[in-house]
């Protein structure tokens, strides 16, 4: 077992990534009820990018390594841990990912399917839940509704096509590109709109002018704005997160008069305040996964050594999909 490893560490929150960089450090020791992970494969989500600029929620204190999800294989445990090393797993914790190895809560791991592989199962986790929680718990939809999904070729935009499609609707997803519509519209999109022109009058047109029963949005800003007015009566529009960077005010008369609601969806935070809809949470996307009913895109696999060229690429909007890093590539 070598004493060091090679990760990536922010020491500075900068809006260029300047304050990323790789580094040499020790590898950590897993305390009660934790387990150390050789990793495999670690997926970017946005939260990543956001915890490096300070502007995320969560604040690590500095420095830290980023990244939520991992796969690898057991490599030790701390007291409490009944997890063979060697053991297969997949998960993690809300960042220390981006390394070759990584603690994580042993409750917050799940055994590997044979058949998974780990760029696949690091895909996996944090774009799934969140799409569960959001259309599931917060946006409660049915089969034979309609859902709009903007952001849709990112790693949630994707899951958010995944699920809903497995839960019966129709759905719509937007773009700004047409080489992602068409990526879109093969993953099993029913309708694509590029955004370029304005969405509300095609979703309006494909909803017979009801508009959207549940939308998805990831993006705020104009999007969110604009969302207000292609939505149904009773709808339910979920704010996943402000990919464009402007948080949208909303406007209370607009939701009074065509009665939607406006929720907000945090799949993590969900599980810490109802433990046991969380751990149901959890169980439900990982018994899809084991069924094959569900399928992460990865848009690309990078050595450890080229994070910030990926962080980047999620930045940049260049991804359909998920950016997967492989600490164990060269």
């Amino acid at each position: 077992m070598p004493e060091k490893m090679i990760a990536v560490i922010c020491d500075r929150l900068t809006e260029d990534l300047s304050g990323v960089s790789l580094q040499t450090i020790p590898v950590p020791v897993p305390g009660p009820g934790e387990v150390r992970v050789r990793v495999h494969a670690a997926s970017v989500n946005f939260p990543d990018v956001l915890m490096t600029e300070g502007k995320y929620q969560l604040k690590p204190p500095l420095p830290f390594t980023p990244g939520m999800d991992l796969a690898g294989q057991v490599d030790a445990v701390g007291d409490g841990v009944d997890i063979a090393p060697g053991t297969r797993v997949a998960g993690g914790n809300r960042y220390g990912a981006f390394a070759e190895y990584a603690l994580a809560p042993a409750k917050a791991l799940q055994t590997l399917p044979d058949e998974m592989d780990y760029p696949v199962a690091a895909a996996f986790p944090a774009a799934y839940l969140t799409a569960y929680v959001a259309l599931v718990r917060r946006g409660r939809l049915e089969a034979g509704e309609t859902l709009l999904v903007h952001g849709a070729s990112g790693g949630v935009g994707l899951a958010a096509i995944d699920v809903g499609k497995l839960l019966g609707a129709t759905v719509i997803a937007t773009s700004g590109s047409d080489e992602k519509l068409a990526v879109l519209k093969a993953y099993g999109a029913d309708h694509v709109i590029n955004t370029n022109a304005g969405f509300r009058e095609p979703v309006k047109a494909l909803t017979d002018g009801r508009g959207a029963d549940v939308i998805f949005d990831p993006v705020g800003g104009d999007v969110f704005d604009e969302s207000t007015r292609c939505i149904a009566f009773d709808g339910r529009l979920l704010v996943i997160g402000f990919t464009s960077g402007r948080i949208a005010v909303a406007k209370t008369n607009i939701a009074l008069i065509k009665g939607f609601s406006i929720v907000g969806v945090r799949a993590g935070e969900y599980g810490r305040q109802f433990p046991d809809k969380g751990r149901e949470n959890v169980e439900a996307i990982w018994n899809w996964a084991r069924a094959g009913k569900v399928s992460p895109k990865v848009h690309a696999e990078l050595p450890i050594h080229r994070a910030v060229e990926g962080l980047q690429m999620l930045k940049d909007r260049a991804v359909i999909g998920k950016v997967i890093f492989r600490p164990d590539i060269h």
